[in-house]
């Protein structure tokens, strides 16, 4: 496929990239490598890492949330989710509570600490993106995370 001036031919290395540039996949890994590299910037003060900042946010928004819960929307394995909030455990930002209604349950909650760093990385979050994303109006990075949404979830978007 030719390049063109949406899908520039050499890449900052040098590389042409023009068999790449047409796949959804390359441009979508591409990104996300340089919004990992923002993330791990701006968190890294936090010592906090991308799964378990989605975690809490999580936990955060859903006051009854279960491990197997958070595990679906995420996509992680049941044995790599119980590792993950035994750590968040040990950092004291979540406690795992029995739910009242059924006893063989246990919600996620997060601590006063879990709180505190919550509103902490929400407000790192809200502006951390932007340099990254100059490039894009603001219509634009709406768009794009509407589409990206619909490719995540196979669904469409709900407009706001």
């Amino acid at each position: 496929m030719p390049a063109s001036s949406n899908h520039p031919k050499a890449s900052a290395d040098g590389l042409d990239q023009s068999r790449l540039t047409h796949l959804v996949g390359y441009a979508a890994s591409r990104a996300a490598i340089t919004m990992k590299r923002v993330f791990a910037r701006n968190f890294e003060p936090l010592d906090l890492k991308v799964v378990e900042f989605s975690i809490l946010m999580l936990v955060a928004a859903n006051p009854q949330v279960n491990q197997k819960q958070l595990g679906e929307a995420l996509d992680i394995s049941a044995p790599n989710m119980a590792v993950t909030l035994d750590r968040l455990v040990e950092r004291g930002w979540v406690e795992r509570v029995r739910s009242t209604q059924d006893r063989r349950a246990m919600h996620i909650h997060l601590t006063s600490s879990g709180r505190e760093l919550v509103e902490r990385a929400e407000k790192i979050s809200v502006t951390m993106e932007a340099p990254a994303l100059r490039a894009l109006s603001a219509a634009e990075r709406a768009l794009l995370i509407e589409l990206l949404m619909k490719v995540a979830t196979g669904k469409a978007a709900r407009r706001g």
